[in-house]
């Protein structure tokens, strides 16, 4: 999803309505993407805080497993995978598919929840950080991916989206 130029229009406009559908729920385009620039800006990376949070005056992301280092390693360099070839997951002939593999299984059952700091703003979200597509296909959820690994800018550009012709 971080390629979106190289996304063919339904696939922007799905990427579109998931991102806007979620920053409505953290209080707007402005908190959200502010929420994306503290994550950005935050060393070392939020996910392996060992509190399992995130906070910023906003609201919150939580979550409910401790994700180490060499984890987040990993899924970084899966995502690259991802972007090449619509797959988390590596060939099973690849000398990386039995720990992508791991990988998917350890992170798969832990559950993301984006709270904003007051309720006016949004009643918040909760998502997993990958979608099943069979036994075989593994993608990172879009909101995962965007939240803590596209840029900002790819991120403004998915929430700006128009449709042609709209």
């Amino acid at each position: 999803m971080c390629d979106f130029n190289t996304l063919d229009d339904a696939q922007k406009l799905h990427y579109h309505q998931i991102l806007l559908s979620a920053a409505e729920n953290f209080g707007g385009k402005n908190f959200f993407l502010q929420l994306l620039e503290a994550i950005r800006e935050s060393k070392p990376h939020p996910l392996v805080a060992a509190n399992r949070e995130f906070t910023i005056g906003l609201g919150t992301i939580k979550w409910n497993k401790v994700i180490f280092n060499d984890k987040l390693q990993l899924l970084q360099k899966a995502r690259l995978t991802e972007s090449k070839q619509g797959n988390l997951l590596p060939d099973k002939e690849d000398k990386s598919y039995k720990k992508v593999l791991n990988l998917v299984r350890t992170l798969k059952p832990i559950v993301f929840t984006v709270r904003p700091s007051s309720k006016e703003y949004g009643a918040g979200t909760i998502f997993q950080p990958f979608d099943i597509i069979d036994e075989e296909t593994t993608r990172l959820n879009p909101l995962f991916d965007a939240l803590f690994f596209c840029s900002v800018e790819t991120v403004k550009k998915v929430l700006n989206y128009e449709p042609r012709g709209a």
